[in-house]
């Protein structure tokens, strides 16, 4: 069961740049489902389907509901239809205006569970929560559908996915687990044959979709921990999409649109897993710092991968992978060592692309975040043709200080950004206070104070002494300690002359150089 949270919670990360994000949906819960279509993202959550555009951010939420289990979408995004397994009703909703328009009766077929759209047929599978368990369609086009059940009842409630003109319903747990794939093409649903667990050892299916032509079945067993892909006509397996040794069980998979793209999601190890769909290469792998995937929630949208996590403590996020299926880029940033408060620090970095091409000129935002974690952003930087780049910032404060690279990708490239910390000394100042002018004979006595911005000054350091006779240049050096309050004294007798003291700090790694000086006159004693 899914309840609300008190106020939606903060943003793992902004939703308003093309980098991936997280957005907390609010809500909190063990199970919900995820579906996108026409520039919008719905997750079922309890008595409420969350809404959100697709940079993740949210537009608003649908109620009237009773544990919201499943959902589908209409390509273009115009209405959604909910499962609704606490009132034993699917709910057509209007996406834009976010209302209810009709609730379509399925109380003699109670629990709906899982959904899927071909057209103006809706797919229902019913029971997951006990009772009778079975398979019905109803026609959309009808101003009062009428549920039409079709095949063999299952032991378990089944999961369903639909496209073009073949239909999967797979059983939703047991061990082995079968799937059953019909064929779409005529006014009711024709079984074309079973692939069966047992002979194929499947065991505990998580989730199933069909490539968007129909021509293929992809499943996501627990066992043999694999994505798996089956002709939809022979029924044979054509090929695995393997995952590293040490992952998890398959939870959720997906194809993308132009059927280019299979999205694999598991519940340990690596996150999510982007294979080639017709060589099964791995393109890309993700992980996610937070929770895990939650069970048959991954979507693709154009380039965009969305999926739901769940956290340790039931928060359910929105997971965004923002252009995944392009070719990659990267991007390196280095800062200039030696870096000083409020003076000019120099950082280089470089954009490539995976595939060798030149990055030409190319917009880069530049970001600054101080020690106390306030950030700002800085003036942009452009790329070179080769795609090195190279900027100047005056650092206000010391401490570490992190700048971050970012460039937003374009049509054939996805995004990247690096970030680098520079542990930027803090501004030092060095004070000297004295005698202008004396009468020879007599002790200069010269006072002052070390002082650091924004820290403690450094104690009980050595100082550089300089005296600096103008007539001849001649130079005498000596060093004068800094007492543990930050102060200095020294003395000096030197003969008749113009003079310049000047004292250094010359700093160390965590404070700046600093130096004063001072003019003094000494002449002869009048008459």
């Amino acid at each position: 069961m899914l309840t609300m949270a008190f106020g939606f919670l903060v943003a793992l990360a902004s939703t308003a740049t093309a980098e991936d994000s997280m957005t907390d949906l609010g809500v909190t819960g063990s199970n919900g489902d995820l579906v996108v279509g026409g520039g919008k993202v719905a997750v079922a959550a309890g008595d409420r389907i969350v809404m959100a555009d697709t940079t993740g951010k949210i537009e608003g939420v649908v109620t009237g509901l009773s544990d919201a289990f499943s959902l589908a979408m209409t390509a273009d995004g115009s209405r959604l239809y909910a499962a609704s397994q606490g009132s034993n009703e699917v709910a057509e909703i209007d996406t834009a205006t976010r209302e209810i328009t009709r609730r379509i009766d399925l109380s003699d077929f109670p629990c709906p569970s899982t959904l899927a759209l071909t057209g103006e047929r809706l797919w229902v599978g019913y029971g997951g929560c006990g009772g009778d368990k079975g398979v019905l369609g109803l026609d959309l086009s009808a101003a009062v559908p009428q549920p039409s059940p079709f095949g063999n009842p299952l032991p378990v409630g089944p999961l369903l996915a639909a496209a073009g003109d073949t239909l999967v319903v797979g059983e939703g747990a047991g061990s082995p687990t079968d799937l059953f794939v019909y064929d779409l093409s005529g006014a009711h649903p024709v079984l074309r044959g079973e692939i069966d667990g047992h002979a194929q050892d499947n065991h505990r299916l998580a989730d199933v979709a069909v490539t968007p032509d129909g021509s293929h079945v992809i499943s996501a067993f627990a066992i043999p921990y694999s994505f798996d892909v089956w002709d939809a006509t022979t029924l044979t397996k054509v090929r695995g999409y393997q995952g590293p040794s040490f992952d998890g069980y398959p939870m959720a998979v997906a194809i993308s649109s132009d059927g280019s793209f299979i999205a694999g999601a598991r519940d340990i190890g690596t996150a999510m897993t982007l294979y080639d769909a017709a060589s099964g290469a791995v393109i890309r792998t993700e992980d996610t710092p937070v929770g895990e995937v939650v069970r048959g929630s991954v979507a693709f949208s154009g380039r965009d991968v969305f999926s739901l996590l769940k956290t340790p403590t039931d928060q359910l996020i929105l997971w965004r992978l923002h252009d995944v299926t392009l070719p990659p880029s990267t991007l390196t940033l280095t800062a200039a060592p030696g870096g000083t408060a409020r003076e000019p620090l120099t950082l280089t970095g470089r954009l490539a692309f995976a595939d060798g091409t030149a990055p030409g000129a190319r917009p880069l935002i530049v970001t600054r975040t101080l020690p106390d974690g306030t950030s700002a952003e800085l003036p942009p930087a452009t790329s070179a043709a080769d795609g090195t780049f190279t900027f100047t910032d005056t650092p206000p404060v010391g401490g570490q200080i992190t700048y971050t690279v970012r460039w937003d990708g374009g049509s054939g490239h996805r995004w990247s950004k690096a970030s680098a910390t520079a542990a930027v000394r803090y501004g030092t100042t060095l004070t000297l206070s004295g005698p202008t002018s004396a009468v020879v004979g007599n002790a200069l006595i010269f006072s002052g104070e070390l002082q650091a911005e924004g820290t403690t000054p450094p104690r009980k350091v050595w100082i550089t002494i300089q005296r600096t006779r103008h007539a001849d240049g001649d130079t005498v050096r000596w060093q004068e300690g800094i007492t543990a309050f930050g102060s200095y004294m020294f003395d000096d007798t030197p003969d008749v002359g113009e003079y310049t003291y000047t004292v250094r700090w010359g700093g160390d790694s965590r404070t700046g150089a600093a130096e004063a000086s001072q003019a003094v006159t000494v002449h002869e004693p009048d008459e």
